[in-house]
């Protein structure tokens, strides 16, 4: 793999699981940096998949609740991100924490949204933690 580029079947048993596609998306099929420009941001509420499927999105909010789960054999770290319209579940996969998620958080996260469970979802995103005294 010196091209970057993944291949074969490796890491995509949690996919599979999921039920989402075995390929990563490219870089540029995620949007723009959560960073780069606050105003995209939509309400959670607005957050549906579109009729080609899923789509990328980008919503601020504080996080209410954070913890750890099992996805597949896997550790992840779950979220709970509300924005006072609605709330979506962000899961990170392979991590137990991350340093600054915490409940009461406010943050920015950017990604392809997924219905899992009945529930939309967020796996993997682009994040950005915003300073503390912002909320």
């Amino acid at each position: 793999m010196t091209d970057g580029s993944r291949s074969g079947r490796r890491g995509t048993g949690w996919r599979r699981l999921l039920g989402l596609p075995e390929h990563s998306p490219e870089p540029s099929d995620l949007g723009a940096d959560p960073a780069d420009d606050e105003a995209e941001c939509v309400h959670i509420c607005d957050c549906a998949e579109g009729p080609e499927g899923r789509r990328v999105v980008t919503v601020r909010g504080t996080l209410r609740t954070v913890g750890e789960r099992t996805v597949g054999g896997l550790p992840a770290l779950e979220a709970e991100l509300d924005d006072g319209s609605d709330s979506l579940s962000i899961v990170w996969m392979g991590r137990r924490s991350i340093a600054g998620i915490q409940p009461g958080r406010d943050m920015i996260v950017s990604g392809r949204l997924v219905a899992s469970g009945g529930r939309s979802v967020l796996f993997n995103p682009r994040y950005e933690l915003k300073p503390l005294g912002t909320e």
